[in-house]
C-alpha cells in the first residue's frame, strides 16, 4: 500500500482560485491480533508495518513471554491486518491471551530500562548537519507536510529513517526496524520531527538511546525522565540554535 494519495483540490490565493491536484498522506487502521485474536486497533500509515508492531510490543511490553516476529501475518486490504504469533501472556484493559508459538524469531521481553554509554559525544555542527540531512530525508512530509518522521542515526549516517502520521508510530518503526536487525542502541542518537514528550523520553530510556533531537520542543515531564535516566534531550534545533535541556556532556560546542 502507498503511503500517499492524489486528490484535486482547490487552492486559494490572493490571486485567483483554481483546481490543481494535491498529495496527502494516507491513513489507514491497522488491526492487531495475537494469536488469531484481536487485541488493539491504531491509525498509522501503510508503510513498515512490521518495524511498528515489532517497536510498539517491544517497547511497551504488549507480550510477557517469546513472540515470533518472522512468522507475523500482514494482510493489507481497507484495512491492515496483522496476528502475531506467541506464546506467554498478553495484558490488555484487564484481559489476558495465553497460547502457544511455534518457529521464527523470539523476542523475550524484559521491562527493565537500559542504562545509556557515556558516549557518544559529537560536536555541535556535526549534529547540526546530521539533523539538517535527516530533515531533507523525509520524503513523505516533504511531499504531503502531513507526516510525522524519526530516525536512529550512529552520528554519521542515518541507519534507519521512519514516517508515520502519527510520532510515536514513528519512532516505534525505527525502533522495530533496529531490534529485527538485531543492531544495537549503544552510542546512538534518536532523531524526531515532533514534540519530545514524556512518552518519548521513555522510549529512549527504555532502549538505553543516549541522546533524543528534536526541532520541538520537550515538556517538562519528558526533561525530568531524560534527567534521571541520564539521556540528553535536545529541543528546537533550527538553522544554526538548539537548545540542551538535560546532560550536555555529549555535545562538543
Amino acid at each position: 500500500m502507498k503511503a500517499e494519495t492524489n486528490r484535486k483540490i482547490i487552492r486559494v490565493t490572493d490571486e485567483k482560485v483554481a483546481e490543481t491536484e494535491d498529495t496527502i498522506a494516507t491513513e489507514t487502521r491497522l488491526r492487531i491480533k495475537v494469536n488469531g485474536v484481536e487485541i488493539l486497533k491504531l491509525f498509522c500509515s501503510p508503510v513498515m508495518i512490521r518495524e511498528l508492531v515489532v517497536g510498539f510490543f517491544m517497547t511497551e511490553g504488549i507480550i510477557k513471554g517469546g513472540w515470533c516476529a518472522e512468522r507475523m501475518s500482514i494482510e493489507y486490504g481497507d484495512d491492515i491486518i496483522v496476528d502475531v504469533p506467541a506464546e506467554g501472556e498478553v495484558c490488555l484493559e484487564g484481559g489476558t491471551i495465553t497460547s502457544g508459538c511455534v518457529g521464527g524469531v523470539t523476542f523475550e521481553h524484559s521491562t527493565e530500562n537500559l542504562t545509556p554509554q557515556k558516549g557518544p559525544f559529537i560536536k555541535k555542527g556535526q549534529l547540526k548537519a546530521l539533523f539538517n540531512k535527516f530533515q531533507k530525508a523525509s520524503d513523505l512530509y516533504n511531499i504531503t507536510g502531513c507526516i510525522h518522521s524519526a530516525a536512529v542515526s550512529d552520528g554519521r549516517s542515518i541507519i534507519v529513517l521512519a514516517e508515520d502520521i502519527g510520532r510515536h508510530n514513528a519512532v516505534d518503526k525505527a525502533i522495530g526496524y533496529c531490534l529485527l536487525e538485531d543492531l544495537s542502541f549503544d552510542n546512538k542518537i534518536l532523531l524526531v520531527s515532533g514534540r519530545l514528550s514524556s512518552e518519548m523520553a521513555s522510549k529512549c530510556a527504555r532502549w538505553g538511546i543516549p541522546i533524543v533531537v528534536s526541532r520541538t520542543a520537550p515538556t517538562e515531564r519528558a526533561v525530568k525522565i531524560s534527567h534521571d535516566k541520564g539521556i540528553t534531550m535536545i529541543g528546537f534545533m533550527r538553522g544554526n540554535r538548539f537548545n540542551i535541556y538535560t546532560h550536555p556532556e555529549r555535545i562538543i560546542i
